[in-house]
């Protein structure tokens, strides 16, 4: 998915567009700052597909912008075992001051691991 995600922003974008990667990456990148491509407040734990969302980030110099604010910690995954997030926003570090805000809004009445991610 990466390799696609790539090729299709060295074909389609230039340099100074404003560039927004988006979705379900089922990452977790987990808590703490990791140079200025995962910010404070990421939940759960790194794992593997974390890393290579941050590999990602920094070849293409973009940060993951819901770790960068306060998130509510009230989302649990299935079973309520453990918190952790794999929805993500990135975008560019050149516009590291266009993004307010971004969050997670949880509370789908489904037992189901996504949740609605907003960027301001």
């Amino acid at each position: 998915m990466y390799e696609k995600t790539e090729q299709h922003l060295d074909d389609e974008t230039k340099s100074k567009d404003y560039t927004v990667v988006m979705g379900d990456f089922n990452a977790v990148v987990g808590e703490g700052k990791e140079d200025g491509y995962v910010g404070h407040y990421g939940l759960g734990y790194h794992n593997d597909r974390g890393q290579m969302l941050v590999d990602f980030c920094k070849i293409r110099q973009m940060y993951i912008t819901n770790t960068w604010f306060t998130q509510d910690r009230r989302w649990m995954k299935s079973g309520d075992t453990g918190r952790y997030q794999i929805d993500y926003i990135s975008t560019k570090c050149r516009y590291w001051n266009s993004v307010c805000n971004a969050k997670a809004y949880p509370g789908a009445d489904i037992d189901y691991d996504h949740n609605l991610v907003v960027a301001s």
